[in-house]
């Protein structure tokens, strides 16, 4: 998987603590190691993370390693960047996208500060 610092990453195993079961709101994206556009989202997710702690946590999956999840939320595009409030996906995007878009395309799913 790609690795990215500072951010969580999902398995199988743990998908239901780090994402179904999280306090926060989850963005999860969907990636896989031979994923261009993925690595290009890796700055962007990071940041996000670190500046909005407080209001979303941010999750990598890899699809390759966890198909089983990627099934079950119909994910048939890599990336692809998932919102989870209590345990329920609300929000779906694909695609790359800059820091400034994708915190626009969020702002209806994060908690208030």
């Amino acid at each position: 998987m790609i690795r990215t610092e500072g951010l969580a990453e999902a398995t199988e195993e743990t998908f239901e603590a780090e994402v179904l079961e999280a306090a926060l709101p989850v963005l999860v994206q969907f990636t896989a190691d031979w994923c261009g556009p993925c690595r290009h989202l890796a700055p962007v997710l990071r940041e996000i993370a670190r500046e909005e702690a407080d209001r979303i946590r941010v999750v990598l999956l890899d699809v390759d390693r966890a198909p089983g999840i990627a099934v079950r939320y119909g994910v048939l595009a890599t990336p692809t960047l998932m919102v989870f409030r209590a345990g329920e996906p609300v929000t779906s995007l694909v695609g790359a996208r800059p820091k400034r878009r994708l915190l626009q395309e969020l702002a209806g799913v994060l908690d208030p500060a």
